[in-house]
């Protein structure tokens, strides 16, 4: 039974004179998927991305957090080292994260309220949840 290209079967594949031949890795390059919406990933990724909520402290809380502020007030003379959580919140959507970090207290300002850590991070008062003095 004879096919209608049965003659093409039997041929060398052709190559061409003029031009050199594609490397293969090239070649597949062709038939890559490519990212049809621009950004989804990125939009997805955001989405996806968790944050908390601020827990807001009682009174007591309130109170005892602003005792441990006035005994490292006390002390800043000695850059003394704390442990503490606190939230900072999202940039880009609602809800933030909770740090716990360890390190030296550099000072403390007033307007806004916070504290300054050696290696120049910011917190605000408003954002510590728990607050720690390391005794040396």
């Amino acid at each position: 039974m004879s096919h209608k290209y049965d003659d093409l079967i039997s041929q060398p594949h052709h190559t061409s004179s003029k031009r050199p031949r594609m490397p293969t890795h090239d070649r597949a390059a062709q038939f890559a998927p490519f990212a049809a919406l621009t950004g989804y990933q990125e939009v997805i990724g955001e989405t996806s991305r968790l944050t908390t909520e601020k827990v807001e402290l009682g009174d007591d809380m309130k109170e005892e957090l602003n005792q441990k502020l006035q005994q490292l007030s006390d002390i800043l003379d000695q850059q003394p080292a704390v442990i503490l959580t606190y939230f900072q919140p999202d940039g880009r959507k609602e809800g933030g994260t909770y740090w716990t970090v360890t390190g030296a207290v550099r000072a403390i300002r007033l307007n806004p309220d916070r504290l300054i850590m050696l290696d120049g991070t910011e917190i605000l008062f408003s954002c510590i949840r728990t607050l720690n003095i390391l005794k040396p």
